[in-house]
């Protein structure tokens, strides 16, 4: 597992930076298939956060904790990352258990979204897609904590984005064909 230590606004010193392999590095337990971990410290008015982005099999696991003390924030992020896995762990073995899986889309509503003209973009980000069912999206979209994601169908192998509704089910969206 190669762990990259940052620190933003901060030095980080030889002892932060081994703990930071130590707890961190216990992450290797779950699975050998961690490479490239990215940890990034950051202190702001006093309060401490520890950002862990982590690619798995296809998947990205992140998490960011906060609080008074560094120490205490590697250690409350390191927790989080370990309950992502063993979500992810449970879905998986779900999935293996029932082999017919349903198909969502015909659950899932797809309303038209229209943007407001007064909004500006204020960011752009560009990133990789891999084909993957309705359900991994789903699941990745947890994983991540986001209310959104987009994807390649692996079905239709169209770009799609699966999102968290207000009242709590996911919605899918597809291009027309």
């Amino acid at each position: 597992m190669n762990i990259t230590v940052r620190g933003k606004q901060m030095e980080v010193t030889d002892a932060m930076r081994e703990y930071v392999n130590k707890r961190v590095g216990k992450l290797a337990k779950y699975s050998d298939e961690f490479r490239d971990v990215k940890v990034t410290l950051l202190v702001e008015e006093g309060r401490h956060r520890v950002e862990v982005t982590a690619p798995l099999n296809g998947i990205l696991l992140r998490g960011e904790e906060e609080s008074p003390d560094m120490y205490a924030s590697i250690d409350l992020v390191v927790e989080k990352l370990e309950r992502q896995i063993r979500k992810y762990r449970t879905r998986i073995n779900k999935r293996m258990r029932s082999k017919v899986l349903k198909d969502f889309t015909s659950e899932l509503s797809s309303p038209a979204a229209e943007p407001e003209e007064n909004e500006k973009i204020v960011r752009y980000k560009k990133f990789g897609t891999k084909p993957m069912s309705v359900e991994e999206a789903i699941m990745q979209m947890n994983l991540v904590g986001h209310s959104f994601f987009a994807f390649t169908n692996m079905d239709t192998n169209t770009i799609n984005v699966v999102y968290k509704r207000h009242s709590g089910d996911y919605g899918l969206l597809e291009p027309e064909e």
